[in-house]
Formats: structure tokens, sequence, C-alpha cells
């Protein structure tokens, strides 16, 4: 790829000074030295175990969870942020509840200890 430069006296000299024919042999282990030694190998290892086995996480998934994943993965970002906010409300609702309960427990004295 050779890059061609106007020069103000239009003269051909300055353009074929600026040329160079060198060739680099980029598989040389002296011009393009690893950065970190080992890290084609760690990188190649990490890959072949990557593709061999699933991830722990994965593993400890049920059917139930991998299709509700799926389902997630589906939908558009809109559905997404839809499906958010109906768990932030049911999250909300449950609190309400519970403090409902907690109340009446405090009331009834049934989360009183027992004194010895």
């Amino acid at each position: 790829f050779i890059v061609k430069m106007a020069s103000p006296n239009g003269g051909e000299d300055f353009e074929s000074s600026l040329l160079s024919f060198e060739k680099l042999d980029r598989a040389s282990p002296d011009l393009w030295p690893e950065q970190l030694p080992g890290v084609v190998e760690f990188a190649a290892s990490c890959k072949n175990s990557i593709t061999n086995s699933p991830p722990k996480w994965m593993a400890e998934l049920e059917n139930e969870d991998i299709e509700m994943l799926k389902e997630l993965g589906s939908l558009t970002t809109a559905n997404l942020m839809e499906k958010v906010k109906g768990l932030q409300n049911l999250a909300y609702q449950l609190g309400l509840e519970e403090s409902r309960e907690m109340t009446r427990g405090k009331f009834l004295n049934i989360l009183e200890r027992p004194k010895k």
C-alpha cells in the first residue's frame, strides 16, 4: 500500500524518497516477540476447555431455568423493561404484605421471646 503525497513542487523525487520497499516477516519471533510469555499457550488451553465443557454456573441450572433464560433472551428491549417493572412491582407488593404480617404478629405477641 503506497501513500502518495502532493508536494508543492510536484516533484517525483520527493515521492520516491518516501517509498519503502522493506519487507517485514511477521513470522519471525525476533521481530515480533510475545509481549507476555506464555499468554498464547494459556489462551489456547482456555479456548479448548471452553468448547469442551459448559461453564460451572450453567451446570447448576435446571431445564426450567434454561427455558426462562431463552425466553428472556428472546424479548425485545421494551418487553424486557416491562418484565423488569412487573418484577419490581411484585417485590414492592411482597414487601407491603410482609410489613402487614409483621405488624399483625407484633400486635398478637407472636414474635415475643418466651420469658424464662
